[in-house]
């Protein structure tokens, strides 16, 4: 078998045991989809659901702050050997789990067969219990917003109604549509309830039509000033204003996702092929787009 038929058919298999595993990602920085990720990951434990959040965003990883934990260490320390993984996991608000990525994300693909079985069978044990694992990704296409993506198997899109953030989503739901992942999408900081939805119907219609995709739409978050709020304060909306606007927008964007047929690939294979993704150097048709 070669490379290609192998990535195609590993990033196709379901996960066996494990939780539900969502990407959530973005077409361009600054639409909020960090603050989506930490806020709907409360919502979802709030609904009783175990949930750990992975940073993996390379160029900002922040959950940390917005979350108002001080992690000592992250995933480059478990890469190295320095510690393992149970070190580096910090609880959050509402018994949420965090595992900080920082260097340790792009140092995966460096990892020798040896290291990457100690740390693999070290995830399977820590996510064994999880209901959900979300995933923040980068904003924007790379090899690993596309990788992280590909091995959850069904991710989150987060833009906003302007037009440039539309266009980039759009770019963004391109490239993951030859995936054939399940992909959701969230309007943030909308206007009006209107905008958003129109904005929303737009994303959906050139989808389809030029795409063949259909988009799951979860929501619309409204323009809200208590989010930046909420950052200064290096609290979570949830927490710091859980009765506003965006917060009740968030819990309801909770409670569709929770009624959606879990469509992704499961969490007992994510890190077993996000390795395999992220390690390969070639491009391989069906699991990366070529340019």
């Amino acid at each position: 078998m070669d490379q290609a038929a192998r990535l195609r058919e590993l990033v196709g298999k379901q996960g066996g045991a494990g939780g539900r595993v969502i990407a959530v990602t973005s077409g361009k920085g600054g639409v909020g989809k960090t603050s989506i990720a930490v806020n709907l990951s409360l919502a979802l434990a709030r609904r009783h659901k175990q949930v750990m959040l992975l940073d993996a965003d390379l160029g900002l990883a922040n959950i940390d702050i917005l979350l108002g934990l001080v992690p000592r260490w992250d995933l480059s320390q478990v890469v190295r050997g320095e510690k393992q993984l149970k070190d580096i996991i910090v609880e959050g608000p509402e018994g949420i789990l965090l595992i900080p990525g920082g260097s340790g994300v792009r140092e995966l693909a460096d990892l020798t067969i040896q290291q990457q079985e100690i740390l693999l069978e070290s995830l399977r044990e820590i996510t064994a219990g999880m209901d959900f694992l979300l995933v923040d990704t980068s904003a924007g296409i790379s090899r690993q917003v596309l990788s992280f993506v590909a091995a959850a198997g069904e991710g989150i899109v987060v833009t906003t109604p302007e037009p440039t953030a539309l266009t980039d989503a759009y770019g963004l739901i391109k490239g993951l549509s030859r995936l054939k992942v399940k992909l959701h999408l969230v309007v943030n900081r909308a206007t009006t309830l209107r905008d958003g939805r129109e904005a929303a119907e737009r994303l959906q219609a050139v989808a389809e039509r030029f795409l063949s995709l259909k988009l799951s739409f979860l929501g619309v978050i409204p323009e809200d000033k208590a989010v930046g709020l909420a950052v200064r304060e290096q609290k979570p909306l949830l927490i710091y204003h859980p009765t506003s606007a965006a917060a009740r927008a968030i819990d309801e964007v909770a409670d569709r996702l929770l009624g959606l047929p879990v469509t992704g690939r499961g969490g007992g294979g994510f890190f077993q092929r996000l390795y395999l993704l992220l390690g390969s150097r070639a491009r391989v048709t069906g699991v990366y787009p070529t340019r």
